[in-house]
């Protein structure tokens, strides 16, 4: 019997061979076991970003430790004793993985799918790279030559995903001004982990109120290509299981047709032979340091915090953040809020250890992945998405005139609500 990430890797390798119909046959003949897990990596549409392989799962009427695992209540046993994901209320967090000693909970691929439309050539794929990624496939991959590996796999183009959390910083720090006027005032910044947006809503929902009407910049990406590109298809590649099941949430499932993770792509890559050091270089857009920061504990904080200060340096109320990383911290600061004991007035919450460079499918260390990121922010050209061209072009093309008027649109591409 194969696992689940063998046979994925099988599938992959045929792909890029050109005898994929025949591996999925080989493996339909090899056994019951096997054929479950193939069923579930043809046919990912409706899975939750946690899949449960149930040959094998002992039965039992004690909550296993999977379950207890589970913040949002997301896993549960049925009559028979066999373990259940939800694809309603799974956020993707992935500590039930961890927590599942014996493998029978793994993450949903969409690989296959994906595959076959970039093979079809029926519509334009536009890869979105979180912007986590800098580093990650190696020190000495830039942008432009990762740019040119997805090209290479059928890919119509690349977007860097921190061109768009600059639009958002834009928008969270236009709603900061406009909503903080005394002291007692306070945001929850809304717009970038999947995971404190799911814990606000399901278990603190007193204070949805606080939160700006903001999607993600991966759902802002997503919209803003499909809008330029009619019929385009957008896939998000980050460090992020939770961004699979974010991009599949009812009011915001029009913007990204598949997430991979940064694991997914890299064994994508090696099946189709890719060398990503030895590639030429395809640059384009330039985010700010503001949107590369994205990716790090407090760097939307910082974002938001240094574009408020550039757009409106004679605020009487300055910014005064406080950030928690890792679910815990996040659960702690959010009673906080609720008992009165915080002082801040903007308010981040990331998932996982460290922002998303510690996501659980993040390739390199978080000291070392954040360093990368610091870095690449250092290197940005602007400081803040106001003084970046790249922003002012493409908010201009979407038909906004001014900074202030996007935020005026009340059912823009940039708007959710909550």
């Amino acid at each position: 019997m194969q696992t689940y990430d063998d046979i994925f890797q099988q599938l992959v390798r045929a792909a890029y061979q050109g005898n994929l119909n025949d591996a999925i046959e080989r493996i339909r003949q090899s056994g019951k076991a096997n054929e479950e897990k193939l069923e579930l990596l043809l046919h990912p549409e409706n899975l939750p970003p946690v899949v449960h392989l149930k040959q094998d799962c002992s039965s039992s009427s004690v909550p296993s430790s999977c379950q207890v695992a589970c913040l949002f209540s997301a896993i549960q046993k049925d009559a028979k004793g066999q373990v259940t994901v939800s694809a309603e209320t799974c956020v993707g967090c992935e500590l039930c993985i961890e927590s599942c000693k014996s493998g029978h909970l793994v993450d949903r691929k969409d690989f296959i799918p994906l595959f076959e439309e970039l093979s079809s050539g029926k519509n334009p794929v536009y890869a979105m790279i979180a912007p986590a990624f800098i580093g990650q496939f190696s020190a000495d991959v830039t942008p432009g030559k990762l740019r040119t590996a997805f090209k290479k796999i059928g890919f119509h183009g690349m977007m860097e995903v921190a061109l768009f959390a600059d639009i958002l910083t834009l928008k969270e720090a236009f709603e900061f001004d406009r909503a903080i006027k005394k002291d007692q005032d306070f945001l929850l910044t809304s717009c970038c982990c999947p995971m404190w947006v799911a814990m606000i809503r399901k278990t603190y929902s007193t204070l949805v109120p606080h939160m700006p009407p903001s999607v993600s910049p991966m759902v802002a990406g997503g919209r803003v290509i499909k809008h330029l590109h009619p019929g385009a298809k957008t896939v998000f590649i980050g460090p992020c299981l939770a961004k699979k099941a974010e991009a599949k949430e009812a009011d915001i499932r029009d913007a990204v047709d598949y997430v991979l993770t940064f694991q997914e792509i890299t064994e994508i890559f090696d099946a189709a032979k890719i060398s990503l050091p030895t590639l030429k270089e395809d640059e384009r857009e330039h985010s700010s340091r503001a949107g590369r920061i994205y990716a790090r504990s407090g760097g939307v904080s910082t974002a938001v915090s240094d574009t408020l200060a550039r757009l409106r340096p004679n605020r009487t109320i300055p910014l005064r953040s406080e950030r928690a990383n890792g679910i815990v911290a996040c659960k702690k600061m959010l009673k906080e809020i609720l008992n009165g004991e915080i002082k801040a007035n903007f308010l981040e919450g990331m998932g996982c250890t460290g922002g998303c460079v510690g996501g659980p499918k993040s390739l390199v260390p978080v000291d070392l992945a954040t360093k990368y990121v610091n870095d690449y922010g250092n290197e940005a050209p602007y400081e803040t998405p106001a003084d970046n061209p790249s922003v002012l072009k493409l908010l201009d093309l979407l038909g906004y005139k001014t900074l202030d008027s996007f935020l005026d649109a009340p059912e823009s591409m940039f708007t959710r609500k909550f």
